[in-house]
């Protein structure tokens, strides 16, 4: 808090009780995050990627039919370059194959993405399914 002396400005010598309770709640909330941190890097298991992929919806679309996705990580560590291949698959074979890669998929979190087919995927059996990543 400041004061006017001769025109001039200075720092009052005591500090304002506002200014004392914010610095003591600021360094708990720090030390606090700090500790839960701490806590978590030492305590957590950390387990591999574990994706699995549940379909939202399928819509038509200017390019043949959309297949919308979800994609989760249930694992303590992130993967990326995450490869989806979805088939559409009729009489026991492969009629249409299309790949999307995902840049990442943090641990333990889901996204969206969607996969493009020509052909209607309720003609077949649809298959959507993670096919590799790598450790980022």
């Amino acid at each position: 808090m400041t004061k006017q002396e001769n025109r001039r400005q200075r720092e009052r010598q005591d500090p304002h009780w506002i200014e004392w309770l914010t610095g003591v709640v600021s360094a708990l909330l720090v030390a606090g995050m700090l500790g839960w941190l701490g806590w978590e890097a030492i305590m957590r298991p950390t387990t591999p990627p574990d994706l699995s992929i549940h379909v939202v919806s399928t819509e038509r679309a200017a390019s043949g039919y959309r297949v919308a996705f979800d994609i989760a990580n249930t694992g303590t560590t992130t993967a990326a370059a995450v490869t989806v291949i979805g088939r559409i698959i009729q009489d026991g074979r492969v009629i249409e194959e299309n790949p999307v890669v995902f840049d990442y998929v943090a641990a333990q979190s889901k996204t969206e993405g969607a996969i493009f087919f020509r052909n209607d995927p309720a003609a077949g059996e649809m298959s959507i399914q993670p096919a590799g990543y790598t450790s980022p």
